[in-house]
């Protein structure tokens, strides 16, 4: 994931939105769950938005200008931020709203998702990076992504569905023994209730998603986002369009992977080779 100049310069103008409301708000002698409750909100979205971590939309702008009486000046900020703004584009954001998800829905052809990597893969991971991390910043990032994990270990976890290509799989990233292990850190998640794990296999004539990888998030009021990378940058999805498009690809990709059974059985075949 990658985080640059421009997504900064973004973040700020986010900001900016964030404590306009959150001052408007203040004048107008609310607190943010009060806010939150009269328009059946969630008191972390306000939060969230008042820190500048989530895009505050143009119709809940508009109705928290009539009732906090701000002559359209939330409206006017929002519909003047550049359109980058309005859908946030740095990894950090994903990171909050991946933190508090109700369900999460990750494609993966490249490299295993972060969630489901072992400690030997995600420094495997990490030592491919080109141009090279010295070793302690290997180990930062490992120790992060470790830590990301935690919301596997909340008391109600996310639901999670997994449709991974059969050749990420097979990819014997990091030597036999890093290997080896992670096919089996995948067979122990597989069976986990609220976990579902599917394999694409090689070799299907259709492909719901050629264009790369994705993840589809549910946050806590319900919201439906989406979340994708590049070589050189990330993406938060926030628009209802593009969001359908990408649930749309991942519901057909789920009839053209394996089913978990299915799946599971090939990762005993897998464990089995080494």
């Amino acid at each position: 994931m990658h985080t640059t100049r421009r997504h900064r310069k973004n973040a700020s103008a986010m900001r900016l939105v964030g404590r306009q409301l959150a001052c408007f708000r203040e004048a107008a002698g609310l607190t943010q769950r009060e806010l939150a409750a009269e328009f059946n909100l969630a008191e972390e979205t306000v939060a969230s938005i008042e820190q500048g971590r989530r895009p505050l939309k143009h119709d809940l702008a508009a109705r928290f200008d009539e009732r906090l009486g701000t002559k359209g000046a939330l409206s006017v900020a929002v519909d003047n931020l550049p359109e980058v703004d309005r859908i946030p584009a740095w990894a950090e954001e994903y990171m909050d709203l991946e933190r508090e998800a109700l369900a999460l829905c990750f494609y993966a052809n490249q490299v295993l998702p972060g969630l489901l990597q072992t400690k030997a893969y995600a420094r495997a991971v990490f030592r491919s990076r080109v141009p090279a991390f010295s070793e302690e910043e290997v180990e930062s990032q490992v120790a992060a992504r470790m830590e990301r994990q935690s919301i596997l270990r909340r008391d109600v976890p996310p639901n999670l569905s997994f449709v991974i290509w059969e050749a990420v799989l097979r990819d014997r990233l990091g030597g036999n023994e890093t290997h080896t292990e992670q096919l089996r850190h995948l067979r122990a998640y597989a069976c986990l209730l609220g976990v579902t794990l599917q394999v694409m296999p090689l070799g299907r004539v259709y492909h719901a998603a050629l264009d790369g990888p994705f993840v589809l998030l549910e946050t806590p009021d319900h919201q439906h986002l989406a979340y994708s990378e590049t070589q050189r940058g990330s993406q938060l999805v926030t628009d209802p369009d593009e969001v359908s498009i990408l649930a749309q690809k991942y519901a057909m990709l789920r009839t053209q992977a394996l089913n978990s059974e299915d799946s599971q059985a090939l990762l005993d075949q897998l464990v089995g080779e080494r």
